[in-house]
């Protein structure tokens, strides 16, 4: 539950420090007095969007922070995955905004992002505002609430996966199907551009080995006559002696002497080694020469190999040869999928009635928990709703199925409302007047706090539309909601509501000299008796006013 709440600097609110109890608590103050600003201040620490311009006019920045104690919430397993310190008492909760724009949040000392001030925040508090009355005509809501009473987490989180796994199916099923239609359309195109790639027999680094023999084809006869001029120059020829036929005299003339000095010998062994060398060089250099082929029809079919290669990458788009073969392999598999098309649409097909079939199974278990809910939910609401002036309420869950399942089941929802008697049932949205949606909403929200355990409700003006008894009888069900370690807060305008509050807060507005400024704090009995007086006759207080106060107030005593 909300302990205490501390606001420094933010819109009329300069400083404020205010501590709330358990059960039910009452804020009353005249319209424009803060008690919207400190709803904003409550839901800005619930991770609203911060903005500049809450800060108060001539202020650095705005600190606003809160302190709950959930030592009954079982909230452990929230700190615990978002490494959060927790004593298993208190939280404290803060947010900081600076006139630069920086805004800051911690949570228990610990700096938090906005994301987990609004996952925790919603497991504080449900701030109840007038607009969230219209809430109650969405059919998301309506359903919601059925599915809150049903307890039914683990089989909506069940079927919600069935639906994910029948989505993809489908889906895998019309792509396969649109792929298989294109696929049919371009069969012939894709068996004619897949032939022209097979015709090169393409493999890898057979470019590379096609250009060298191009080049070399290209060259032959200047390849031959290097390697014949080379030898020549080894050999000798009949005109001239070669390098071999020197190097063969020199070593003769060097042995001549190697008896006389020793150094000869070894200068004798190294020409003898090179000579032996460029012999075996002048053989290789002839057996190169005959082995190269002057073949123009090879060049001819190397060339055109080539081209076409070159052709079809530039067709395709594409610099490599590896490419060019992705692409091929590519197009084989397109056509195996066309070949093999029927089977591979009947597996599809297959798997999607399959998901189907669970899915439904799901749905169903998940329609019969809502059937079951809607009996309680129909009971209770009539429960709720003739105390508070409504003896002839008629209101039923209209549980229909839909055409085609939805992620969140296969059922449509809606609340039907009739207030009179013998009148015939319709949409909630259409036939109840706005007290009438007030009283149904809170009587929602009791039925709702008896299943949800969020220690803190706050009711924002709740009661507009009603009045007299029956604002006493809704007083007394937030009440009751108030027991059982739950806090409920109720913001009003009625002295019905506000005399049988445990504890009742006043927010007004005083002027200084450097502004207007907005404060609460909690009311002794007789300032109670004064505010609810005020309440009763306006401005002007009359004796008649204060007696009906002092009656209100001993009813409500006698009534706890």
């Amino acid at each position: 539950m909300l302990q205490s709440l501390s606001i420094q600097n933010y819109a009329l609110i300069t400083e404020l420090d205010i501590r709330f109890e358990r059960g039910f608590s009452v804020i009353t103050g005249e319209t424009g007095a803060g008690k919207s600003i400190l709803l904003g201040a409550i839901a800005l620490l619930l991770g609203q969007r911060a903005e500049t311009r809450m800060i108060k006019t001539g202020a650095n920045r705005c600190v606003i922070e809160a302190e709950f104690d959930l030592s009954n919430c079982q909230m452990e397993t929230f700190f615990t995955e978002n490494d959060l310190d927790f004593d298993g008492h208190s939280c404290v909760i803060r947010r900081e905004l600076t006139a630069t724009g920086k805004s800051r949040a911690f949570i228990n000392d610990t700096p938090a992002q906005v994301a987990q001030l609004r996952e925790l925040g919603s497991l504080l508090i449900d701030i109840h505002s007038q607009h969230q009355n219209l809430l109650l005509t969405q059919e998301e809501f309506q359903l919601n609430v059925v599915d809150m009473i049903a307890h039914d987490q683990e089989q909506l989180q069940a079927y919600t996966a069935r639906f994910a796994a029948y989505h993809n199916a489908c889906q895998a099923l019309q792509e396969a199907e649109a792929l298989l239609a294109q696929g049919r359309e371009d069969e012939d195109y894709l068996r004619f551009q897949l032939a022209q790639l097979e015709e090169l027999q393409l493999q890898s680094g057979k470019q590379a080995e096609m250009e060298q023999e191009a080049q070399m084809l290209e060259h032959a006869e200047e390849i031959r006559s290097a390697f014949w001029e080379t030898e020549q120059q080894l050999q000798g020829n009949d005109n001239a002696a070669g390098i071999l036929e020197a190097l063969h005299s020199a070593e003769r003339s060097l042995s001549s002497i190697s008896h006389l000095l020793p150094e000869a010998e070894t200068l004798t062994e190294r020409i003898s080694s090179c000579h032996i060398e460029l012999k075996d060089i002048a053989d290789e250099l002839n057996t190169q020469a005959d082995r190269v082929d002057i073949d123009p029809s090879r060049l001819a079919t190397v060339q055109e190999w080539l081209s076409n290669l070159y052709s079809a990458m530039q067709k395709h788009h594409v610099q490599t040869e590896q490419e060019l073969m992705d692409i091929e392999e590519r197009f084989r598999q397109q056509l195996l999928i066309i070949d093999n098309s029927d089977e591979h649409i009947q597996e599809l097909r297959h798997q999607c009635d399959e998901a189907k079939e669970s899915l439904l199974h799901h749905g169903q278990e998940l329609t019969q928990l809502r059937q079951k809910a809607a009996q309680q939910v129909e009971k209770q609401m009539r429960e709720h709703l003739i105390p508070l002036g409504i003896p002839n309420v008629q209101f039923r869950v209209d549980i229909t199925p839909r055409k085609e399942p939805t992620p969140k089941g296969m059922d449509q929802v809606r609340f039907l409302f009739c207030a009179n008697k013998n009148g015939s049932l319709q949409d909630i949205s259409d036939v109840a007047s706005g007290g009438e949606i007030a009283r149904v909403m809170l009587s929602l929200k009791a039925l709702i706090s008896s299943t949800v355990k969020q220690p803190t409700i706050i009711f924002d003006e709740i009661d507009t539309g009603v009045s007299g008894q029956v604002a006493e009888r809704m007083a007394k069900m937030m009440q009751q909601m108030g027991q059982d370690d739950r806090q409920v807060i109720s913001i009003t305008h009625l002295p019905q509501i506000a005399a049988l509050g445990s504890q009742h807060y006043l927010v007004y507005k005083e002027d200084d000299h450097e502004g207007t400024n907005s404060h609460i704090r909690q009311l002794t009995t007789d300032e109670r008796i004064t505010e609810l007086a005020h309440m009763l006759s306006g401005s002007q207080l009359t004796p008649a006013a204060i007696e009906n106060a002092k009656s209100l107030l001993a009813a409500a005593g006698a009534s706890e």
